[in-house]
Order: C-alpha cells, then sequence, then structure tokens
C-alpha cells in the first residue's frame, strides 16, 4: 500500500504556515485589550492649581476636570478631596490619559501621582532610640 501524506502535514505548506501565522495573530490582537486596560487604569493624582482669587474651591476644579472627562457628574465621582487652605488643588482618580490632557487645562500648575510616606520604619514605630518629643509640652 502506498502512503499518501495530506498537504496540510507537508513541512513547507502555505496553507499550515498561513493558518499559524492567523492563530498568532489571533492571539497578539487579543492580547492587545489587556495592555491597553492596564495603561489605561486610574490611579489617584494630585492636581495643582491656580485658582482666581474669589473663586470658590470646589467649583473652579469641577470646572477645569469637567472638560477632561465629559461631564460635571463625572467630575465629580472622580474627586476624592478638595484642598482649599494651604494650597488649591484636589485630587482626584485618573487614567494617565486623563492626566495629559489635564495638565493642558488652563489653571494647572501641576499633576503629580499621590504618594504616602511612613514616618516610622518598619522597627518598633520609634526612631532608633529616638526619645525627643515634639509638640507643646
Amino acid at each position: 500500500m502506498k502512503k499518501t501524506s495530506s498537504p496540510l502535514l507537508q513541512p513547507r505548506s502555505p496553507t499550515l504556515i498561513l493558518l499559524f501565522l492567523t492563530a498568532a495573530a489571533a492571539a497578539a490582537m487579543a492580547a492587545e485589550p489587556e495592555q491597553n486596560a492596564a495603561a489605561q487604569e486610574a490611579a489617584v493624582h494630585i492636581v495643582y492649581v491656580d485658582r482666581p482669587e474669589g473663586a470658590d474651591a470646589e467649583e473652579f476644579h469641577l470646572r477645569t476636570l469637567t472638560p477632561v472627562l465629559g461631564s460635571e457628574q463625572k467630575a465629580k465621582d472622580a474627586v476624592l478631596y478638595h484642598y482649599k487652605h494651604a494650597a488649591s488643588g484636589f485630587s482626584a482618580k485618573l487614567t494617565p490619559a486623563q492626566v495629559e490632557e489635564l495638565k493642558k487645562q488652563p489653571g494647572v500648575l501641576q499633576v503629580v501621582p499621590s504618594q504616602t510616606y511612613h514616618l516610622h520604619g518598619p522597627e518598633s514605630g520609634t526612631h532608633q532610640g529616638t526619645t525627643r518629643t515634639l509638640g507643646l509640652m
């Protein structure tokens, strides 16, 4: 009996190569939205603004953020805190694209990622034997 082999199983079959390349392209396209979603993940940023004198801080903050997010309600939902005393600004959850757009808005001085600093190290909560007391005692 003569063995016949399928054209798909031949090592240099163009059909097999095309099938492989199509599957690889589909896998790459499926992974791309996940990468874009990770790049667009929102993080908390502090936005420092130059608020006009006499303007209500919260209203100015929302007017600054609304064009970036598309609506006043989305701006209200994104803002976590309004800074009104020592500095004027607000904290909000923003994607990298929103941060770049917000930097272009009039009155925005700086947009920085929020960071948490701890006063004590991982030891017992003291600064290695420091006994100096700060405050009014």
